[in-house]
């Protein structure tokens, strides 16, 4: 059956300019492999019910973006079994919400510029990483977190730092992870800073896979 997704872009800290084509592409994807996109950067979408969308998807997000009322539906929607998928800068996001920090499973540090390097895929049992090859080379900004979720979420992919200049986590660098939150399931890539990621076919399978296994559509 369709299922719906709703694309949440607003910002109150840094904007990516790569963000229309971002939306651009989740809708090519929703249109090609049947499910509806709504996009928005309105916090009052939020304060609605959400349990019309198999997935909620905070994409480049940042800053603090939702309502106080806006926080306690997004709370009981992944609760209640809702997905989240969230996109490159969603871990700049609602640094002052606790529970947000949970549930994506860890915050952003910082990144070194933006340049080629290489992700190690850890696990292709997947979705969003069964069609990536052992090393993925990709250029991205490796973002850093401020620890390792290693151990509360299933790694997905790593960054190998000796592949890029400024890496500062050292030889355990999740980059891509998925977790469970009450009933809902939680996708997360840090991947996704520039235009030419989403018109990246390999990363437009990637997003995808995270997308329909966090709607619990494969």
């Amino acid at each position: 059956m369709p299922f719906r997704v709703l694309v949440y872009t607003r910002t109150t800290g840094y904007r990516h300019d790569s963000i229309p084509d971002a939306v651009a592409a989740v809708r090519s994807l929703g249109a090609a492999h049947g499910f509806d996109v709504d996009a928005t950067e309105d916090p009052a979408a939020f304060e609605a019910p959400l349990d019309a969308y198999g997935a909620v998807v905070f994409l480049s997000t940042s800053g603090e973006v939702l309502t106080a009322e806006g926080r306690t539906r997004l709370a009981a929607y992944t609760r209640k079994g809702g997905g989240f998928v969230g996109v490159h800068a969603a871990a700049c996001t609602e640094d002052a919400w606790p529970y947000y920090g949970e549930l994506l499973g860890a915050r952003f540090a910082r990144h070194p510029a933006y340049q080629p390097g290489k992700a190690v895929v850890e696990d292709r049992d997947h979705p969003a990483t069964h069609h990536l090859p052992a090393v993925w080379e990709f250029t991205d900004e490796w973002y850093d977190f401020r620890a390792t979720p290693r151990g509360s979420v299933r790694v997905l992919a790593s960054a190998d730092e000796s592949s890029y200049d400024g890496g500062g986590m050292g030889d355990d660098h999740p980059l891509v992870w998925c977790r469970e939150q009450g009933a809902g399931r939680v996708f997360y890539t840090a991947l996704g800073h520039a235009s030419e990621a989403y018109e990246d076919p390999d990363f437009r399978a990637h997003l995808l896979g995270g997308i329909r296994w966090a709607a619990r559509e494969v």
